[in-house]
């Protein structure tokens, strides 16, 4: 009942914050709720103070003993939803696929079915001696993608 409840205020507040998503949500057994956020734009701590104060100031705790938990989607975690994909367009993506390998290159779009993702590569002249540098891009369908990170970098 809990766990229902909690959904549909989740579900309330991301009506009024369309620019946020959940990635994660989980009730336990100790009634202990757990939120993961992502947004199109980031998510801030103010996001998820909205999203605790929408859950946490409609249910009465004088009935029900809970905790609550929300958080945002660490910089260094997985890419879970097709979302998510669209909000990192330019960045470096490091992926593992379940059956073409692996690959490490900048999101060049996103489509309903799958992401393209390019790269430089250094490879022999077609003529002659010596390395030319390449410019290739793979086409992924979402299915096929095992994991998917953004690579931070750090200048």
């Amino acid at each position: 009942m809990l766990k229902e409840t909690v959904q549909i205020l989740l579900n309330d507040a991301l009506l009024e914050r369309q620019d946020l998503f959940v990635i994660e949500f989980d009730v336990s057994s100790v009634n202990h709720i757990n939120v993961v956020l992502d947004g199109d734009h980031g998510v801030t701590v103010e996001d998820c103070v909205f999203i605790s104060r929408a859950i946490e100031h409609n249910i009465d705790r004088e009935t029900i003993d809970f905790s609550l938990e929300v958080a945002s989607a660490g910089a260094a975690s997985p890419l879970m939803m097709q979302r998510q994909y669209a909000k990192n367009i330019g960045k470096i993506l490091e992926i593992t696929t379940k059956n073409k390998g692996n690959f490490e290159g900048i999101l060049q779009s996103t489509t309903e079915q799958n992401i393209t993702i390019g790269w430089k590569t250094r490879e022999p002249k077609p003529i002659g001696k010596g390395k030319t540098t390449v410019e290739k891009t793979a086409e992924l369908n979402y299915d096929d993608i095992e994991s998917a990170k953004v690579k931070l970098k750090f200048n």
